[in-house]
């Protein structure tokens, strides 16, 4: 039986702010989901507060994996459940290089209970596995010798990410604007990346404005979220749709969540 992530009536406030108003969705294992949106309407929020980040407090409403409710877990412990956040600015640790960074993540991940310093996967079987995953996405071995994030491009930081996916297998992945600011080339890399590991044990959450990152990952959900909420869902059709025309008729369609919108796009200006 495939694992479920459980979204329902999800309330989220920032600093005593509103933004997410009772989200639902439902995402299984091998689906593949598209998040779409104006600015302002809630989805990076969503994204953070999937985590488990401490500035995204949850109000109302549960967030389940497999049945268990992981609203209150820390967000390692999120991690361990199979849960997986790829930052639309992914942060940079010079003097740490990639492959330590990544040996020391699935280690905590697969062996939850390890003391510091122990515990960590045998060497020998880690480098066979990180290379076996790094020739499987064409990435040069060098890579992994690299501080991680630190002097990266934009495409690297988002193959860094996508290496870490590979290794870690999460259950679930979600993707909070990865194709943010990168250029064509970059984008279809990812995008092939990520078109490798989705498969039938992984259920991927795609946060996107564009579509470029849902040609080689088609979904076979396109949620739109305007004020807080998830206001229309379709297939991939309706992302190609607000890919060509916006989200004028959208806004139309749900006024009140419009509404919301725009006080959401003014307070995050001021």
């Amino acid at each position: 039986m495939s694992s479920l992530l459980k979204i329902s009536d999800l309330h989220v406030s920032v600093a005593d702010t509103p933004i997410l108003r009772g989200v639902n969705m439902e995402i299984r294992q091998g689906e593949i989901h598209a998040l779409m949106g104006p600015n302002g309407s809630g989805k990076s929020t969503l994204a953070y507060a999937l985590a488990g980040h401490p500035h995204y407090a949850v109000t109302d409403g549960s967030i389940e994996v497999d049945g268990v409710n992981v609203t209150e877990l820390a967000p390692d412990d999120r991690a361990r459940m199979g849960l997986f956040l790829a930052f639309q600015y992914p942060v940079v640790i010079p003097g740490v290089k990639v492959a330590d960074f990544i040996r020391h993540a699935i280690s905590n991940v697969r062996n939850p209970d390890r003391k510091e310093g122990e515990g960590l996967i045998p060497m020998r079987e880690y480098r066979k596995e990180i290379r076996a995953r790094m020739d499987e996405l064409n990435m040069d071995p060098e890579f992994a010798r690299r501080y991680l994030n630190d002097g990266f491009s934009g495409g690297e930081k988002k193959r860094m990410e996508i290496l870490q996916m590979a290794m870690l297998r999460p259950k679930f992945a979600v993707l909070d604007e990865t194709d943010s600011g990168l250029d064509s080339d970059a984008v279809r890399v990812v995008s092939e990346g990520l078109a490798k590991l989705s498969g039938p044990d992984m259920g991927v959450l795609i946060i996107t404005h564009h579509e470029r990152l849902l040609e080689f990952n088609p979904p076979q959900y396109t949620h739109v979220m305007l004020g807080g909420r998830i206001v229309e869902t379709g297939d991939a059709e309706l992302a190609h749709d607000l890919h060509a025309n916006g989200y004028a008729a959208i806004r139309e369609r749900h006024p009140d969540a419009a509404a919301d919108n725009t006080i959401a796009e003014e307070a995050a200006t001021v």
